[in-house]
């Protein structure tokens, strides 16, 4: 009586292509000799397999449908893993691994990516702006093209693999017959040969040369900020598609200002006579010199700010805020008069013996950790 491999595999007659194969991986992951290994579950394997190698091939699944032999003239290993038998389905099974036909692969790669670290000054990253930069990179080769041949040839189709790129062996094991493949040891797995490489670039489809390029900087960028350019790197082996060059931003260091985010902050120092009476400085700021108002009893640690004197946000509307902190200086040298003039002052504030205002000092880091342990 004729098999029904239908029925070996558990599914319909009408099944597809995609049902049948995971009825054979759920049935392989079953009965494995590997994890069943006792004789009656290796002869069920062994069936749903022939099963398979039958319903996944077109040409021997429409000869079982019309009731004939799909082994019919088959030379030894049929009926089990024949050359043509996907085996990877197998590993696929355990592994959950698709079957890939490699084939020869391209030359053709893409090229790598590179870094330039760009410097900039800080009112250079807060309103951006435009650099030329010299790049020393990969381009195309003007002589081959990138096909790495010399002109007027070509690459020569592989004698070993016939152009697949691969050479295939046929092995016996247990499970039957199993094939193999690897890349050609003679063309590298390219299914050609280059005889003739080009003089100009030895065959690799590309040169080293260094061409300048414009890029603009966007302004808001800080420290540390990489823009990505794409397609700007080197041309790959083989004429491949260029990788993408990277600009990793530099900031210098400001004699005034420090950068904290959008914002910039610096410090002014001012005499306490200017802090108790109130004064103007003239500041200097990314948008030039501006005039701004002490008022009168400013302390010191007091902050100014600016708003809207910071730096351009990245990729947003507004600007930060400029923050001048108020350093208030007590003169440590006073000339006989000054210090008439200051007990003056103390005797008419009734301040020649002030009592002191004490407030809890403030705990570090360490101390506050230090206390949290102890129940503090």
């Amino acid at each position: 009586m004729a098999k029904d491999y239908y029925a070996t595999l558990g599914v319909r007659r009408d099944a597809s292509q995609d049902e049948i194969k995971k009825a054979y991986r759920r049935l392989a992951r079953e009965l494995h000799p590997d994890v069943n290994p006792d004789p009656e579950t290796q002869e069920r394997f062994k069936e749903i397999t022939q099963a398979y190698e039958v319903l996944s091939d077109p040409n021997k699944r429409q000869m079982h449908d019309l009731g004939g032999d799909p082994f019919a003239g088959a030379g030894p290993g049929a009926g089990g893993f024949g050359a043509g038998f996907p085996f990877s389905d197998i590993m696929d099974a355990f592994f959950g691994t698709a079957a890939t036909s490699r084939g020869p692969r391209s030359r053709a790669r893409r090229g790598r990516n590179a870094t330039i670290r760009v410097e900039l000054d800080l009112s250079e990253s807060a309103f951006g702006t435009t650099r030329e930069l010299v790049v020393d990179t990969a381009v195309l080769c003007e002589v081959c093209h990138g096909s790495g041949a010399a002109a007027g040839t070509h690459p020569d189709t592989c004698d070993m693999c016939h152009g697949r790129g691969e050479v295939s062996q046929v092995t016996r094991s247990f499970l039957g017959q199993v094939m193999t493949s690897r890349p050609c040891p003679q063309c590298g797995g390219y299914g050609s040969v280059i005889r003739h490489p080009c003089q100009e670039c030895s065959g690799d489809g590309r040169v080293r040369t260094r061409r300048t390029i414009k890029v603009r900087i966007p302004a808001g960028v800080e420290d540390g900020t990489h823009i990505q350019l794409a397609g700007e790197g080197e041309i790959g082996p083989g004429g491949g598609p260029p990788g993408d060059l990277f600009l990793e931003i530099v900031e210098r260091p400001h004699t005034i200002f420090e950068r904290r985010g959008d914002d910039l902050h610096c410090t002014v120092a001012i005499p306490m006579t200017a802090a108790a009476l109130g004064t103007s400085l003239t500041m200097e700021t990314l948008d030039g010199n501006e005039e701004i108002d002490v008022r009168p009893g400013t302390q010191s640690g007091q902050v100014i700010p600016l708003y809207g004197r910071g730096v351009q946000r990245l990729n947003e509307s507004g600007r930060g805020d400029l923050l001048i902190h108020v350093n208030v200086e007590t003169p440590g040298k006073l000339t006989p008069e000054q210090e008439t003039l200051l007990r003056e002052l103390a005797r008419l504030r009734a301040e020649e013996r002030p009592p002191g205002k004490f407030t809890p000092g403030q705990q570090g880091f360490f101390s506050k950790l230090r206390d949290a342990f102890q129940g503090r």
